[in-house]
């Protein structure tokens, strides 16, 4: 196998046996680029020279006995909204065109503490928020989107180009996704991760996040992180005062279709209902879960909720560059004429009420809830990148969500399913997502079959 058909959590263990080094693992994702990007097109900045160099330099580190972090010689990709000190952040804008920020976002900078090699910018709809679409295509159908807006991150991690990738999520910018291009992702709990240096749409949704192709790769980086619960290293003590996490046959599992059940497709349906199933026979207690009558109207808070703060985040740009600004984001600017200053207040306090009545389902009863990652296949043609509606309500109530590979649909192309947890309780999702991925993941090895072969 080649490095870097290897999850992330593989290659670090390869490396920390000093079995591959952090070289031959960049030279392997900088040849798998070489050969895809064209077709892909998942990255706006790469500088192989740069990559290599900070390879040597970590094989080095290696080399004199230095400690070394949990991410220690693991390319890693990052969305381009997300500064970097060597590196243009560009936001996919011509506003940003060539821009060098010089300085790390928070993100990053922990990344690099922890041994990660930043790889490269990879492609995003501009500002993660609307105007220009990114022209990555789907690695599993090139005629079909890779979702968004963290759509080359997502699609460079799927196409096994590297093994880890930074995204954002503001609605479903980084679950549907993973959802779309077979992969693991976390959308950790809203605050536990600065987001000092992203570029920020709505400042009480946006949520970094991150993509890998197990469990433990997500781990790992939650471990760069220090959340809560977790070991030096990924997966340790489980929750916040939760408990150890149960095994799959012991697993309370609420089943929720949410409040817009009617946006499902076929495929998406099909996930969820298999993803059940499967639960089911391996001994979990899978019920269907209703929500309170309130969080139907969670959807559109949170529009409400990303237009206004929108109106705030964009204002500067609407000033200096008017021209340059893609319709839609102006339009969001030129909101605050008609302000609904009542409307606003009624979604913030709508959401204040529903987490943690959402919270305080889990407990006694419920472990885990499982939910639609996306309404089905990732819709064909770079015009869009799918609908976030089965995301946005989990964005707004700040709770941890996983997504996790599921079936093939129809078309043949990977449909997932998301696991969500309470607020906060990351560490404890993580080690439930660990227990159950084998069992809903049944195929873990068609994707590199299907891309690799």
């Amino acid at each position: 196998m080649q490095p870097h058909a290897l999850t992330a959590a593989e290659a670090a263990s390869l490396i920390r046996d000093r079995r591959l080094s952090a070289e031959e693992l960049t030279r392997s994702c900088l040849d798998r680029i070489a050969a895809r990007e064209a077709l892909i097109r998942a990255w706006l900045f790469l500088d192989p020279d740069l990559a290599l160099r900070r390879a040597r330099e970590a094989d080095k580190r290696q080399a004199a006995g230095l400690p070394l972090g949990p991410l220690h010689g693991l390319p890693l990709g990052v969305k381009d909204v997300i500064d970097t000190a060597d590196m243009p952040t560009t936001q996919n804008s011509a506003i940003y065109a060539g821009a060098q920020i010089g300085r790390d976002a928070a993100c990053v900078a922990v990344a690099r503490a922890a041994g990660a090699l930043i790889l490269g910018k990879t492609d995003t709809v501009e500002f993660a928020a609307g105007g220009r679409k990114a022209l990555t295509r789907n690695p599993f159908n090139p005629a079909h989107t890779p979702g968004g807006s963290s759509s080359g991150s997502g699609a460079a991690v799927g196409d096994f180009m590297v093994p880890l990738g930074f995204g954002t999520q503001t609605a479903g910018s980084h679950i549907r996704p993973a959802s779309f291009n077979n992969l693991y992702a976390l959308k950790p709990s809203w605050s536990l991760v600065s987001r000092e240096g992203l570029r920020m749409s709505a400042i009480s949704l946006d949520t970094l996040g991150w993509f890998g192709r197990s469990v433990a790769d997500l781990a790992l980086v939650a471990a760069a992180f220090r959340l809560p619960g977790l070991g030096a290293h990924g997966l340790g003590a489980h929750g916040l005062g939760a408990g150890p996490a149960p095994g799959v046959r012991s697993l309370r599992v609420g089943l929720c279709r949410s409040p817009v059940w009617e946006r499902i497709e076929p495929a998406g349906a099909a996930a969820l209902e298999t993803a059940a199933r499967r639960l089911e026979a391996a001994g979990a207690i899978v019920e269907p879960l209703e929500l309170p009558a309130p969080f139907a109207g969670l959807t559109a808070a949170r529009d409400v909720i990303a237009r206004h703060e929108g109106s705030a985040a964009f204002l500067p740009e609407y000033l200096a560059a008017h021209a340059l600004l893609a319709p839609d984001i102006r339009a969001r600017v030129e909101l605050r004429e008609t302000f609904d200053a009542a409307g606003l207040l009624a979604a913030y306090a709508l959401a204040d009420a529903c987490r943690p009545a959402f919270d305080a389902l889990f407990g006694p009863r419920l472990d885990v809830v499982l939910t639609p990652a996306a309404p089905g296949e990732a819709p064909e043609g770079l015009h869009t990148t799918g609908d976030w509606i089965f995301n946005g309500m989990w964005t707004l109530l700040h709770v941890p969500c996983l997504a996790i590979p599921c079936i093939r649909g129809p078309r043949g192309l990977p449909v997932g399913i998301q696991l969500v947890g309470p607020r906060l309780g990351d560490a404890r999702l993580l080690a439930i997502a660990e227990a159950c991925a084998p069992v809903i993941d049944a195929e873990p090895g068609w994707a590199r079959a299907t891309l690799l072969s």
